[in-house]
């Protein structure tokens, strides 16, 4: 290496140890703030490993988009901790109240009034915020403190304890009984006479589904803390049970009161679901869910919803980037003790889990066939079966023989390598359960309850059991809602919906039954918003199946559409795969499959990509190709994107596009077929298509 090399990467190292230091003087977490330390003292020490692991965690920024933010949990920029999740709760309040045409609070400006924080760190006595006493969690209190950092006291905040990772759930929380909300949360769910103190005091709009901060935390609010106003937007925080979610939440809810925004947080864990409801519910301008989804572990992440026009939906540009960049400008101040902070956040009562219950109970109550009906249940260590359980009962359907090892919120994911039950293995306590209790059916739930795993029994495959394809129990659930629609209305402007790269037999039933037909981008965020939607699927075992009452997919919801499919068709002496069957027969029998590559350099991606617009392929798998639809400047109805379509011949399907998570390539193929024999028999040769025109592009 030479000198002028060797001066340049010192002085990056310089850059990412001086980053590091700035993070570790505003970082409030214990447990972060002793991560970093080590890290640090140990790149000074000329330790390459850890200076490429702060380099990782500093050199770039974790991104927020349309799916918020997720990340691995640790400290600096590049993963999800209190200070990130502060930066970007203070750069959304910046965004509601510029949308509500509010003056901005003067949280960003270095040159903003005194806040809580500089307050509090006059008097040596007093907490400083963000990590006031009401921001402890039980476990947090009686943890030791940890050992003090080399920064200047006055320039960190007081340590509000690093919520252990005995906030023991899995994705979008539902702990639905107050000793499990004690268990599952470390009781770090407030109590309504410690959490809610108002920075002004109001009463608010509805004051039966929540309540409303009490008097004896109002001394506690300075001036610089604007009033809450009766008027004042509403935003929704719901967290899961993963691994800090709670203190997440907690510090989203005070920021956004300190915004004097009107903030309600759900009142324990709850499924991704119930806060997608609740932003419709309260009549919010925006939501946030803490979860991670079916990630890893050791993962968490910041999912933004919006009201008003966007009705409960996810964010999609421009909104994405106009909360980034009020983000940045937050983060570019650089200390989050400037933030204010209020306890004038509201709780929400039960009423709002109340009538979630109650509407999704209505999908499909239990019809005369469902008595006796054995099947198998497993919440994949998530949140979905306190919730589910209660809509079971209201809608009439037999308790499910539980997988007892994975029913219970655990963050850990102990029993599966990955908490997905797209995952190989991830299911296989559900089919051990299945053979053991001569079931007709499995249902799963993701961790935070917004995907839906179905199987059932198959001579044919291994173990006896077949855990359906997404596209699958999307047509079915499809089916169903035309069906609803054509009986109950005029089919005229109703419309069914899924991604690009689900089946297209959903085009099929929609034209079938006189519906409209959307094919949208991938992600919930774009097939919520098809109009005049009734039912919208994505191949990944997402499905919207009641848009009146989530605009996002639910994974309960559908699986209370599926036990009506099978309940009525034990009635008349069938099973869910005799309706597949019955499906074929009518529609014809599509078929699906995935061939993808994972590359080390992301750049190969880009190279194949350019190489199949450039040269496009003639056939694929022997079959001619008719016609190619590029989307990079949209297509149609739909938005520009990095997606190529090839439409073969015989009606097959071919879509290449890169993973927006992965550094994979990914090649959706889909057939009709004349039997089920048959497109089986097409989508494999197909797949050998596939791979054969990725290894002749580069792949």
């Amino acid at each position: 290496m030479s000198e002028q090399d060797a001066a340049g990467r010192a002085d990056g190292a310089d850059t990412v140890l001086q980053r590091a230091q700035a993070w570790l003087a505003q970082d409030p977490d214990g447990e972060t703030r002793t991560e970093l330390r080590a890290l640090i003292e140990a790149a000074e020490s000329g330790d390459a490993a850890a200076e490429a692991e702060l380099a990782d965690r500093f050199s770039t920024r974790l991104a927020f988009g349309t799916a918020g933010l997720r990340g691995a949990l640790g400290a600096g920029t590049n993963r999800m901790n209190r200070v990130l999740v502060a930066q970007a709760a203070a750069g959304l309040a910046a965004y509601v109240r510029e949308q509500a045409g509010l003056e901005p609070v003067g949280a960003t400006s270095p040159d903003a009034a005194p806040t809580l924080a500089e307050d509090a760190a006059s008097e040596p006595d007093v907490v400083v915020a963000p990590a006031e006493a009401g921001t402890e969690t039980a476990a947090e209190a009686d943890a030791p403190a940890p050992a003090e950092t080399d920064a200047p006291a006055e320039a960190e905040p007081a340590d509000a304890g690093a919520a252990d990772a005995e906030s023991t759930d899995a994705d979008s929380a539902d702990a639905e009984s107050d000793s499990e909300v004690d268990k599952a949360a470390g009781e770090a769910t407030p109590d309504s006479e410690v959490t809610e103190a108002a920075a002004a005091p109001s009463e608010p709009t509805a004051p039966e589904l929540t309540e409303a901060p009490s008097e004896d935390a109002l001394a506690a609010e300075g001036p610089e803390v604007p009033g809450i106003l009766d008027d004042a937007p509403i935003v929704v925080i719901g967290y899961d049970g993963r691994r800090n979610s709670d203190v997440f939440a907690r510090d989203s809810a005070e920021i956004f009161a300190g915004a004097g925004l009107r903030a309600i947080l759900l009142p324990r864990l709850l499924p991704t679901p119930v806060l997608a409801f609740a932003v419709r519910h309260f009549g919010a301008a925006a939501g946030v869910m803490v979860t991670a989804s079916h990630n890893p572990p050791d993962d968490n992440g910041y999912k933004v919803y919006l009201g008003g026009a966007d009705d409960g939906s996810q964010i999609v540009p421009p909104a994405d980037g106009e909360i980034a960049a009020h983000i940045d400008g937050v983060a570019a101040v650089g200390d989050i003790g400037t933030i204010p902070r209020s306890l004038g956040f509201e709780t929400a009562t039960e009423e709002v889990v109340d009538a979630y219950v109650a509407a999704t109970a209505a999908v499909a109550p239990a019809p005369e066939g469902a008595q006796g009906l054995t099947w198998v249940y497993t919440a994949m260590h998530g949140v979905g079966w306190q919730t589910f359980a209660r809509i079971l009962e209201a809608a009439g359907y037999p308790e499910p023989v539980p997988v007892t090892a994975q029913l219970e919120p655990d963050g850990a994911f102990p029993t599966v390598a990955f908490p997905n039950p797209e995952e190989p293995g991830a299911m296989d306590l559900s089919f051990e359960a299945a053979r053991e209790a001569g079931a007709e059916l499995v249902i799963a739930n993701d961790p935070d309850a917004d995907r839906l795993a179905v199987a059932i029994p198959d001579e044919h495959a291994d173990g006896g059991w077949r855990r359906l394809s997404g596209n699958e129990i999307g047509l079915l659930l499809g089916w169903r809602a035309a069906r609803l629609v054509a009986e109950t209305g005029d089919p005229s402007g109703a419309s069914l919906a899924c991604s690009l790269v689900s089946s297209p037999g959903l085009q099929t039933i929609a034209e079938h039954y006189g519906l409209g037909f959307h094919a949208t981008l991938t992600g919930f965020k774009w097939i919520s918003r098809a109009p005049g939607i009734a039912f919208g699927f994505e191949e990944a075992l997402g499905y919207l199946v009641n848009p009146e009452t989530v605009r996002d997919k639910d994974g309960i919801s559908a699986a209370v559409a599926i036990l009506g499919m099978v309940g009525e068709a034990r009635g008349r002496g069938a099973t869910l795969g005799d309706l597949l069957g019955e499906f074929d027969e009518l529609f014809g029998a599509f078929a699906s499959d995935q061939v993808s590559i994972r590359v080390d350099d992301v750049s190969q991606i880009g190279r194949i990509m350019a190489a199949l617009r450039e040269r496009h392929p003639d056939s694929v798998a022997g079959v001619a190709v008719d016609r190619i639809d590029d989307l990079t400047n949209g297509f149609d109805d739909l938005p520009p994107g990095d997606v190529l379509r090839l439409w073969l011949a015989d009606g097959s399907r071919v879509i290449v596009r890169p993973s927006g998570t992965e550094p994979k390539l990914k090649l959706y193929l889909d057939v009709r077929g004349d039997s089920r024999d048959d497109a089986a028999t097409r989508i494999a040769a197909l797949a050998d298509g596939a791979r054969a025109l990725l290894a002749d592009y580069g792949g």
